[in-house]
């Protein structure tokens, strides 16, 4: 083999390579396109879903703000029964001592 033919040899398979590649880029871009409506379709995907992360966080914000109110509301609620029980435990000993000191008159 000269140098000629080996030229001419590396020549044809660099070009069939080159063929080959631009034939599998094209066939690759071929099925691989995607159509206005699927487009559109995507788009509307897209913004349901950030029209649903933000209603997500809307509802985790809410959420946050009822505990807390509930919360508050509760802590309030134990106070209250705790000084109820307290003017109730006075009330008993006082009564106690009532009974006792009527008891004694008599």
């Amino acid at each position: 083999m000269n140098r000629t033919e080996f030229i001419l040899i590396t020549t044809v398979i660099l070009f069939v390579a080159f063929c080959l590649g631009w034939f599998a880029n094209w066939f690759v871009h071929r099925f691989s396109r995607v159509s206005q409506s699927d487009v559109a379709v995507l788009d509307k995907l897209a913004q349901s879903l950030h029209e649903a992360e933000e209603m997500r966080d809307q509802a985790i914000a809410y959420v946050q703000k009822r505990e807390t109110e509930l919360n508050n509301q509760i802590s309030q609620t134990e106070a209250e029964l705790g000084a109820a029980m307290e003017g109730l435990r006075v009330a008993r000993t006082e009564a106690e001592e009532l009974r006792t000191h009527i008891e004694q008159k008599n």
